[in-house]
């Protein structure tokens, strides 16, 4: 992992009179631009330097520049080297991460976005999750009353459901059989412990091997 020291400071802005800024180039009704007043970017300031404990190396790159393309790598589903390519063509991109003026070149290099990833982790990231949810609050879109329950769609979710067959319930009864049997003092004269696994699994091996044979013979 590289050495990066805290990120400097922008400088203030300064007036360039051969080039016009990106306020004077953009619609400042653009969703990106009410979007970036919303956001207190202020907070990946304060939050993500102590993740910069080194005071010797290069100055990382500015939290809210890094801050600003998460979310546009997030929004529009781009990989690192995509989201910093349309960076450099995009005013409304630049004027949401922080710029003042046009810039045509890249603004970092792609590889830093990993560097940054791995140096936050997850607790840099839910910064990025909260302050999204503070400026839904500032908008108006999102309600504290929104907030006290979650619904949670999990009907594309995997789960590790084992199927119910025959084979399987019988395995299932019977150990809960000689479980209520020891509980209750009743001696049993066998209770297939070590036998029932070998049989269901035998039996496991000999349906797959039938669905295979089937599926064989109706192609």
């Amino acid at each position: 992992m590289s050495r990066d020291i805290k990120p400097r400071k922008p400088s203030p802005d300064q007036d360039d009179l051969l080039r016009a800024r990106l306020v004077e180039m953009i619609d400042m009704r653009h969703e990106l631009v009410k979007l970036g007043v919303l956001i207190d970017w202020d907070v990946f300031e304060r939050e993500w330097l102590g993740f910069f404990p080194s005071h010797t190396g290069r100055p990382a790159t500015p939290p809210r520049l890094v801050a600003g393309l998460c979310y546009l790598q997030h929004a529009f589903a781009l990989s690192d080297e995509a989201v910093v390519a349309r960076w450099a063509e995009n005013p409304y991109w630049q004027h949401f991460c922080g710029e003042t003026f046009f810039q045509h070149r890249l603004p970092i290099d792609p590889s830093s976005l990993t560097r940054w990833r791995k140096r936050i982790g997850e607790e840099g990231v839910e910064w990025l999750l909260t302050e999204t949810i503070e400026a839904g609050k500032r908008s108006g879109a999102v309600k504290d009353s929104d907030l006290k329950r979650v619904t949670v769609d999990t009907t594309v979710m995997e789960k590790n459901i084992a199927h119910p067959t025959d084979a399987r319930l019988y395995e299932t009864a019977r150990r809960k059989l000689v479980t209520l049997a020891r509980e209750a003092g009743i001696g049993l004269r066998q209770n297939y412990n070590r036998l029932a696994p070998r049989l269901s699994r035998q039996v496991g091996g000999t349906v797959r091997a039938k669905s295979v044979e089937a599926g064989r013979a109706s192609n």
